[in-house]
């Protein structure tokens, strides 16, 4: 790790640890902005990593991106950071302002039309729509795709959530946008592609902690005279699990580390898969190791395993990526997919 990535990731550990506690993560179950975390975020500079000096960033890389984000998922950081980190990123990738404020980014654009410099149409699932300045999106225009970027005064907001109780609201656009050309690479699923990236980097830090916070519940629980920890059992139920969540953890830090090379494609998808076979096994055994207490919304466990449930699926679920894998390995044949993992792994030491 460079020596810029440890500095930050003492930073963001720091930050994080220090205000998402667990009275501010039950506020915002209810709805609450955390306005004070986010603008600590934003004053630390961390809501633009991917952006040059220039544009208010420091050029960090998508490795920085990863440190940022696993910190966040690590403590269950209330706030649409990736969204933000993601959305200026398509900005500039563009040649667009990046604007201030809370940004978001729009999953689906399939019911969405832009003409000119109006937008129409509608998409469900946006993540913080109620909360965002600007929603950021990859479409269809007339001139091909493009990226958009409407602001709050163009679109409304229907609120709705996911089983975190983070906001994933409907949105309905009508209003001014303005446009830009991304890079000839961009499709419409580009947006997937990342989306799937930042959310394996979350679910890696969600992952540890939850195994971490497991262990030590077995080192401090006694049963029959002695930690549940030494039963074997648990042992083996919480090696599986640390096998996984490692695998997890390895895979989304290459892909980001891909993504500093190039379409992060094969190894996002890998990512998203390892990340969400992990989140099923681990959510599982932590729960089951923790017994009725796991269960409780008085224990802090739920507010990490509810977050990997709705990550799991969201930007396409390990299912999906599965099979595109699948598929692009049948079309390329059987000859070449040893060739092409060794050339990829080689690429990115």
């Amino acid at each position: 790790m460079s020596e810029l990535r440890e500095i930050l990731g003492e930073t963001v550990t720091r930050l994080f640890a220090d205000r998402c506690t667990k009275d501010l993560l039950e506020k915002c179950d209810e709805g609450v902005w955390p306005a004070e975390l986010w603008a600590v975020v934003e004053e630390n500079g961390l809501t633009r990593p991917l952006l040059t000096e220039d544009k208010g960033g420091v050029d960090a890389g998508w490795q920085a991106v990863y440190v940022i984000l696993y910190a966040a998922g690590r403590f269950a950081a209330p706030i649409p950071l990736a969204e933000t980190i993601l959305a200026g990123w398509l900005l500039d990738q563009a040649g667009m302002e990046i604007p201030d404020g809370v940004l978001s980014i729009v999953p689906n654009s399939e019911d969405i039309s832009v003409s000119g410099e109006m937008i129409s149409g509608g998409a469900i699932n946006v993540p913080w729509a109620r909360q965002a300045d600007y929603l950021v999106g990859i479409c269809r225009g007339d001139g091909g795709i493009l990226v958009f970027c409407a602001p709050s005064t163009s679109f409304k907001a229907n609120a709705d959530h996911n089983i975190a109780r983070e906001p994933r609201d409907e949105v309905f656009f009508d209003g001014n946008v303005v446009k830009g050309t991304p890079p000839g690479e961009f499709t419409v699923e580009t947006i997937q592609l990342y989306g799937a990236l930042v959310r394996a980097g979350q679910m890696a830090g969600a992952l540890e902690r939850i195994v971490e916070d497991t262990l030590q519940y077995t080192a401090d629980r006694t049963q029959f005279g002695k930690p549940i920890g030494k039963f074997q059992v648990i042992q083996q139920n919480l090696a599986m699990t640390a096998a996984e969540v490692a695998a997890a953890v390895m895979a989304a830090q290459n892909a980001f580390r891909a993504a500093e090379r190039g379409l992060p494609d094969f190894e996002t998808a890998c990512a998203k898969v390892l990340a969400g076979e992990a989140a099923g096994m681990a959510t599982d055994v932590c729960h089951e190791t923790h017994g009725a207490i796991g269960f409780t919304y008085e224990h802090h466990l739920h507010f990490f395993t509810r977050r990997l449930w709705s990550w799991r699926g969201e930007f396409g679920a390990e299912t999906e990526w599965a099979e595109r894998l699948g598929k692009r390995a049948a079309a390329r044949g059987a000859d070449a997919l040893w060739p092409d993992i060794t050339t990829r792994q080689s690429a990115n030491p």
